[in-house]
């Protein structure tokens, strides 16, 4: 795919858009594309730009070098968040909430779909970003790993959640405490993945996909990422409120109109996003 560059700010991280379609390529591949220097900062500035590009209607996340992310960097992650100072407790937790907050929930409430395309590893924060995206398509040779237990730290960047609202909470305890390796096949199984293809095809795939439900009505499909996400948290009766609202604001959109007149016609439609 060959489009429009969007500047990033950051080598570490490349985005272009073509055809609807964003896509973020995570560019530290002596480092397996490890969240480190100013990478969160990219992100985080880059997601807020996007969702509100008119021509973005989907967003993909990928990785260089045959790896998705592998998490935070080791070698600096204590440095980087003590700030370049003395270690200081509190100090250090607001700046991983921080950055929380502006990449791992940033793309959580992405107000477009989102893929995450896995070449690779998706390990540890990277798995969180991974389970973070609404869809997910694996290489054969990609795998999840949880990876904090190995190096005696607890998990962050919404993994525990996120995780536990795809498998379960008994599966995603088991899988956090035994750092379990799961690969593709497993993955699917679980419902952590919803395609695996061969790693030669990964890229085609997830193009594919996002092309294809680019296709579909931006205010639509806004709404129905926003009617599931809000769906995690509440119960039947004000889920059904939020779809009577969102229904008939799509009911009246000019895209609505479209797809109407398209379907009488026996053609298909061209949204705007109006």
């Amino acid at each position: 795919m060959t489009g429009r560059k969007i500047e990033t700010g950051s080598p570490l991280v490349l985005c272009e858009v073509s055809s609807h379609v964003a896509t973020i390529t995570l560019n530290n591949p002596e480092k397996r594309n490890a969240m480190s220097g100013n990478m969160t900062d990219a992100l985080s500035e880059l997601f807020l730009a996007l969702d509100l590009d008119p021509e973005v209607r989907v967003l993909i996340l990928t990785g260089t070098a045959d790896a998705f992310c592998a998490g935070g960097d080791v070698s600096s992650m204590g440095g980087a968040l003590a700030g370049g100072a003395a270690p200081d407790t509190d100090a250090m937790i607001r700046r991983l909430r921080h950055a929380q907050e502006t990449v791992g929930l940033r793309l959580y409430n992405f107000g477009k779909p989102t893929i995450a395309a896995l070449p690779g590893a998706a390990a540890g924060a990277g798995m969180s970003l991974a389970l973070a995206c609404d869809l997910r398509v694996m290489a054969d040779s990609a795998f999840l790993l949880p990876a904090f237990g190995a190096i005696g730290l607890s998990g962050d960047f919404g993994g525990t959640w996120l995780l536990s609202q795809l498998v379960g909470p008994s599966r995603a305890k088991e899988i956090y405490f035994t750092n379990r390796r799961i690969g593709a096949e497993d993955a699917l199984a679980l419902g952590l993945a919803n395609r695996i293809v061969a790693d030669s095809d990964l890229q085609q795939t997830a193009e594919t996909l996002a092309a294809e439900i680019a296709g579909f009505a931006p205010m639509a499909l806004r709404y129905m990422k926003e009617n599931h996400n809000r769906a995690r948290a509440t119960d039947l009766q004000a889920s059904m409120e939020m779809e009577a609202d969102r229904m008939i604001r799509t009911l009246q959109s000019a895209d609505h109109a479209e797809g109407a007149r398209a379907f009488m016609e026996k053609r298909k439609p061209i949204f705007t996003g109006r």
